[in-house]
């Protein structure tokens, strides 16, 4: 089982007022989620910062960035196509899934998968960890 990564390497976040409630978070929500598909979540900012990770062998750091930059390129498509409001960008790689949701206000939640995890399963698993956080989010502040 990995550890909750909270605050960035360089300090950058230990100011920022939801590194605590974003860590406090994960740990709440590691053993709810199906660590059978989902191999950890990650926490960003919408402005692509990192305040939490439970995540192992990636660039944290460069994955909040994309992550901000995928939600917002699915809030402009979604809204483009007249589907409302997004809820969420999902992509599909040779070695696993990742799908990136809006929890509240500027926070997000990005959470990956195994290649062996089918599309509809991910779906399905992948929308427990937003509402976890949300909750564990909204109890925390």
């Amino acid at each position: 089982m990995s550890t909750t990564k909270a605050g960035w390497r360089s300090g950058r976040w230990e100011a920022h007022p939801d590194a605590k409630a974003a860590a406090k978070a994960l740990d709440e929500i590691r053993d709810q989620v199906d660590r059978a598909n989902i191999t950890g979540p990650l926490v960003a900012s919408r402005d692509g910062l990192l305040p939490a990770s439970d995540t192992q062998e990636i660039e944290d750091d460069s994955v909040a960035a994309m992550a901000a930059a995928s939600v917002g390129l699915a809030t402009r498509f979604v809204g483009q196509a007249g589907l409302g409001e997004a809820r969420g960008a999902m992509f599909q790689g040779s070695l696993g899934h990742i799908c990136v949701f809006p929890v509240q206000g500027p926070v997000l939640v990005v959470v990956f998968a195994r290649p062996d995890t089918t599309m509809g399963l991910f779906n399905v698993v992948a929308r427990q960890a937003p509402a976890l956080l949300q909750d564990a989010l909204t109890t925390g502040n």
